[in-house]
């Protein structure tokens, strides 16, 4: 696989990256070649133009990141809540967060985690090149722990349940053990 630019949004220099096929379906993200900081309130007016399913995502990613251990990454420290961290810093520069509609970049020497959502899609990026070696826990969880690449149920509630949650949180943390 040739290495492209990251695309998607966020902190390009983020800790905890998440893959997902495409972007949403809005004029202005249409030719989005590099990564871009989300300003504040441009999750709603992403959700607002594209429906629950966006919503679903940015919510399940802030889930996400409150579930993290505190001591392993800070994300739960600079809000009172997944809500309130969702809307003043997910995705935004400085953010630590990135939402990827690219391949990840695994000869980054940044300790970044790599979250794929879908198994689909994780199949499609294997299928296009990505070097990695993915240990199937089950149907939905695979883990490269030396590529720090997880892959787990696409980002919405139905998929991604609470319990799931928390067992991709635990994942996570076991990538530094």
């Amino acid at each position: 696989m040739t290495t492209i630019a990251d695309v998607g949004f966020g902190d390009s220099k983020a800790a905890v990256s998440v893959y997902i096929a495409r972007p949403p379906p809005m004029a202005e993200y249409a030719g989005l070649r590099q990564v871009k900081p989300l300003q504040t309130g441009e999750i709603d007016l992403i959700n607002s133009a594209c429906g629950n399913g966006w919503r679903k995502v940015f919510n399940v990613y802030a889930k996400l990141l409150f579930a993290l251990n505190a001591g392993q990454f800070g994300f739960a420290t600079q809000a009172a809540s997944w809500q309130q961290y969702r809307q003043q810093h997910l995705l935004q520069a400085g953010s630590s967060t990135a939402l990827l509609f690219s391949a990840p970049d695994l000869q980054s020497a940044m300790k970044t985690v790599h979250i794929i959502a879908g198994r689909t899609h994780a199949k499609a990026l294997l299928e296009a090149g990505l070097p990695t070696q993915l240990n199937w826990l089950n149907n939905e969880f695979a883990v490269d722990k030396h590529n720090r690449v997880l892959v787990c149920p696409y980002f919405d509630y139905r998929q991604l349940t609470n319990e799931k949650l928390a067992f991709l949180a635990q994942l996570i943390r076991a990538l530094d053990d």
